[in-house]
């Protein structure tokens, strides 16, 4: 088939600036390089850090940039800021949408595969007489998003990353038979027990210390304030430390946000107890991973699938964990505990914290039980699974 990809529009594809969606899209595409299975033309912002990728000389991937930092681009932006009607996105969004439709009316396509934006099928339904996929990572359709009867009723096929994503969608429409879930994957040779770790003095942490390990986006959402509380009630226990890996926006430098500060101002009084390395490129992360003792996931909202977790299993690590959204899906019982985000809940983390470090024989045997799960969570499995779903939801 021949396919068009429609991106974020925020990040680039190849992921030179991280993203979990845009990994996965190149897990997806390099699977299609190496068995040349569709004509793929994926449709990115640019970013300087894609002009010699690897990736650009694929045979049947290709590339079509969209420039939105240029003088002309800025000045493009500027009218849709002042002028667009009916936009759905932001307008830097719907600048990128735009450029792509004036592209995409001059070809042919088979598909257009929407990732995580299916409100862009609102304006390319009467562009173009390709069927319309989208593969969702989030809440981006559900019942209470605005128009989605209308964005539901132009998807030819949906491929959801968990059941708990399916079951928003099909929320819409009960008798549902579009949508399809396929599990994210990752790079289990990257991600591996045999992964060579970076040196711990370079952390500031000792051969006898107790490694919790945090990463991802500092948001609200994602829990890191509430693992900072829990910190803060094993002050008894000087040798249990937490390293937080990322920032608040994928690879953005520069100052701290508000919620960034917060965290830090909460640490401080542990201050050599809790670390933050800020944002670590994607490919560095198994090393980090590879220092701690135990992964901590400690999502405070309905986290549809994240690789976090999938990147803890493959690593070997005893993971603690909240019983949101996706999460259940990627663990089993032997390989995680999971906690409910109650009144209770930062008590809970810091007892199940507790209960690890005080038990190294339950956390071999959890390090055990994920390193046997993760083998369900490779990336070529994922790709596989990702192109037939997309194929029989056009059929």
């Amino acid at each position: 088939m021949k396919i068009a990809i429609l991106t974020s529009g925020i990040l680039p594809v190849p992921a030179v600036q991280g993203g979990a969606v845009e990994n996965l899209i190149d897990f997806y595409l390099e699977y299609n390089d190496r068995h040349q299975i569709h004509d793929i033309t994926v449709y990115s912002i640019w970013h300087r850090g894609v002009k010699k990728h690897e990736a650009l000389k694929s045979r049947v991937n290709h590339y079509r940039f969209i420039k939105t930092t240029s003088l002309y681009a800025r000045l493009k932006r500027w009218i849709f800021r002042h002028t667009l009607i009916n936009g759905y996105y932001h307008y830097s969004i719907e600048y990128y949408l735009h450029e792509c439709i004036r592209h995409i009316r001059r070809q042919h396509y088979d598909v257009i595969l929407i990732e995580n934006r299916p409100a862009y099928a609102l304006k390319l339904r009467g562009e173009t007489t390709a069927k319309l996929v989208y593969h969702l990572h989030n809440e981006k359709l559900t019942t209470k998003v605005h128009k989605a009867q209308a964005i539901y009723d132009a998807a030819d096929g949906i491929i959801a990353v968990s059941e708990y994503i399916k079951g928003c969608v099909t929320a819409i429409n009960t008798a549902d038979r579009k949508t399809r879930t396929v599990y994210n994957g990752i790079d289990l040779k990257a991600f591996s027990c045999s992964a060579t770790a970076i040196k711990r003095s370079e952390l500031n942490l000792n051969n006898h210390d107790f490694v919790l390990i945090f990463s991802g986006r500092l948001n609200k959402e994602k829990g890191v304030l509430e693992l900072i509380e829990a910190m803060t009630m094993l002050s008894n226990y000087p040798d249990i430390k937490l390293l937080i890996i990322g920032s608040s926006f994928f690879a953005n430098v520069g100052s701290d946000d508000f919620f960034c500060a917060t965290l830090k101002a909460k640490a401080a009084p542990l201050h050599n107890r809790i670390f933050f390395t800020g944002y670590i490129p994607y490919d560095q992360m198994p090393q980090y991973l590879r220092v701690a003792d135990v992964a901590v996931i400690p999502s405070v909202w309905d986290d549809p699938f994240p690789t976090t977790v999938l990147e803890a299993l493959a690593i070997g690590l005893p993971i603690v964990a909240t019983r949101r959204g996706g999460i259940p899906e990627e663990v089993t019982e032997e390989s995680a505990i999971l906690l409910n985000t109650d009144d209770n809940f930062k008590t809970n983390l810091a007892q199940a914290i507790l209960d690890l470090y005080q038990h190294p024989e339950k956390r071999a045997a959890m390090s055990k039980a994920a390193l046997e799960h993760s083998k369900l969570f490779s990336k070529e499995r994922y790709a596989k699974e990702f192109f037939k779903a997309l194929e029989d939801g056009v059929r």
